[in-house]
């Protein structure tokens, strides 16, 4: 070919070159994302957050209806491994260690299982908690398994969990569909994580460095009658940062606890000689909400005496001597309450009070 014609047909083969390169640079292809319209799920995504004691609990599931269909033993066959909801996985995640039906888990993620029996259920943590629902489940993940017996329930449309019975280490969670409830009993040992946390994290950080952060832990240990030794020590410690009303209260209980009731009854008194008006009130009201009516009226009648001046030493008095049943007692000295007291609210109560019992 001359080069008069192979010149115009490179030429040509490169406009087309060109061409095709354009297009396949501008022309959306397959590979392209594109937009997705919202639409609502036949299945709606559920999230559940619970907190027992210290401890964390999530659910995140999708919502099968029952839509009119037959469901255990239809829609959900007996005997075969099902995701216990829709579509992907339904997890849970513990922030710390359970006991799952008494069972020891580790904290973690798990995939929720579930094989429907048409007497008892087995209820089943996977470690594969990224599956798409059970169809790629293997028993050698899992992490525990456990047997419940479902309960007859008022009807449920869409699938829902849910906790109840709650208390500061334990709660229900349960399953709700159709026409039934699966129970799964959950219980941490709420006590013995705040304790690792005042050894591991707690006292080792700001906490460590005043006497408040001392007493606060020995004062848990008094109140859950647990650590007696260390609390003792605990005490001891705060003491020796800044003796005061709180630290040596503190103290006197922990010694009470471990039967040394003439130590704790010195250290009372020691703690009383430095106490402050509000302390005083505070411990009376301590007694009262224990039903300790004697005992805080002992305490009240002490500040009365050590502050004459304070409408509020006698307001207090009043009240315990009137839920020990003394009305003449309780009246005198709501009157001296009234008589020292000035702003509008406390006047108006202290009179309406007044009013109140000598009507009885």
């Amino acid at each position: 070919m001359s080069n008069q014609f192979r010149e115009p047909a490179m030429r040509l083969l490169l406009r087309c070159a060109a061409a095709l390169c354009a297009a396949f640079l501008i022309t959306p292809g397959p590979a392209r994302s594109q937009p997705q319209l919202a639409l609502p799920e036949a299945s709606p995504k559920g999230f559940l957050t619970q907190t027992i004691g210290i401890a964390e609990v999530q659910v995140s599931y999708h919502r099968p209806g029952v839509k009119g269909r037959p469901v255990w033993g239809g829609l959900v066959p007996y005997g075969q491994v099902w995701r216990a909801g829709a579509n992907e996985n339904t997890t849970i995640s513990f922030s710390h260690p359970v006991r799952v039906a008494g069972k020891p888990l580790e904290p973690g993620t798990y995939g929720l299982h579930m094989i429907p029996g048409k007497g008892d259920w087995t209820v089943i943590f996977s470690r594969n908690a990224t599956s798409w629902g059970s169809y790629f489940y293997k028993e050698s993940e899992d992490a525990l398994r456990i047997t419940v017996t479902p309960q007859a329930a008022p009807p449920v449309e869409w699938l829902q969990y849910e906790f109840s019975g709650l208390t500061d280490s334990s709660a229900l969670f349960s399953l709700r569909w159709e026409k039934i409830n699966v129970p799964i009993p959950l219980s941490f040992d709420t006590r013995g994580l705040i304790l690792a946390n005042i050894h591991d994290s707690y006292l080792r950080g700001a906490a460590g460095f005043g006497w408040q952060g001392f007493n606060t832990a020995a004062l848990f240990c008094v109140r859950n009658n647990v650590n007696l030794p260390e609390a003792l020590t605990w005490a001891d410690r705060s003491i020796e940062l800044n003796e005061n009303f709180s630290n040596l209260q503190t103290k006197a209980s922990v010694l009470e606890k471990l039967g040394r009731k003439e130590d704790a009854a010195a250290l009372r008194d020691r703690s009383l000689e430095i106490a402050s008006e509000t302390d005083l009130n505070q411990l009376g009201y301590t007694f009262l909400q224990e039903g300790k009516t004697k005992e805080a009226i002992e305490v009240f009648q002490r500040n009365a005496r050590a502050h004459p001046s304070s409408w509020n030493v006698y307001d207090s008095l009043a009240e315990g001597l009137e839920k020990s049943g003394d009305m003449k007692g309780a009246i005198d000295n709501y009157e001296k309450a009234l008589s020292l007291v000035k702003d509008v609210v406390n006047r108006e109560r202290i009179t309406y009070t007044i009013q109140k019992l000598k009507a009885q």
